[in-house]
């Protein structure tokens, strides 16, 4: 039986921060077992304990999973200061939760991004070790050619001398406009932008498209996020191990 802090408990129901939580207690707003209880600090069971908040019975939730469709112009971050960041994006009970996203994407790009709490899955996910794919759609100012896909599947060496895994190019339209997705197992800074540069070439629209086992929603709109379903769920845990 996993015993629960009673406050780790309902702010993890997105009912609000800890802090809030221990002055909701306070305020003779919760029940365990139909009594009022105001010690924050008091383990409860799920399956065997009933907490009532406000008299509405709340369930735990100990992790939550986000798909995002990250906007350009939004950071891939909890906070900036200066710049919008993508946990302004959450309504006031999501954000509730504490999420962070998983890795970066760039300012300037857009796509997929997963946002959660669960520590293990984002290291997972983000691990070198697992090599999990992340595929982008790219415009690229140049036409593609074999000889890039050629050079993108051995790897190339970056401006910092950095040689990249192999990765992936499948070109989608040739010309002085070229589109294509490319595939990469890794995710240095602004990685795919300076793996197109390296076989000179510049990116000029770049948006995550599929990250490990998830493909963006194409019912998501930029700025727009939804709950991952059960499946999605059950196949990113599977990477937890």
């Amino acid at each position: 039986m996993t015993k629960v802090r009673l406050d780790k408990w309902l702010s993890g129901a997105g009912l609000g921060t800890r802090n809030e939580m221990k002055k909701a207690l306070r305020a003779a707003r919760v029940r365990v077992n139909g009594e009022i209880v105001k010690d924050p600090g008091l383990h409860v069971v799920a399956g065997t304990d009933v907490v009532e908040f406000d008299g509405e019975p709340v369930s735990y939730q100990e992790f939550v999973y986000y798909m995002m469709y990250k906007p350009q112009g939004v950071l891939s971050a909890t906070e900036d200061g200066r710049d919008p960041v993508v946990v302004d994006l959450l309504d006031d009970h999501d954000a509730a939760f504490d999420v962070f996203p998983v890795g970066r994407l760039d300012k300037d790009a857009e796509g997929l991004l997963l946002l959660t709490n669960d520590g293990k899955l984002a290291h997972q996910l983000l691990s070198p070790k697992k090599h999990v794919p992340k595929r982008y759609y790219v415009e690229v100012d140049g036409e593609l050619t074999e000889a890039d896909v050629d050079a993108i599947a051995k790897g190339v060496t970056l401006d910092d001398g950095y040689l990249c895994r192999p990765g992936s190019l499948l070109i989608l339209q040739r010309g002085a406009v070229s589109t294509a997705h490319i595939t990469i197992h890794e995710g240095k800074f602004h990685q795919v932008k300076r793996m197109i540069q390296a076989v000179g070439k510049q990116v000029t629209f770049l948006k995550r498209i599929e990250m490990g086992p998830l493909s963006l929603d194409p019912d998501l709109e930029p700025g727009e996020y939804r709950p991952l379903t059960e499946s999605e769920i059950e196949t990113l845990l599977a990477l937890r191990g």
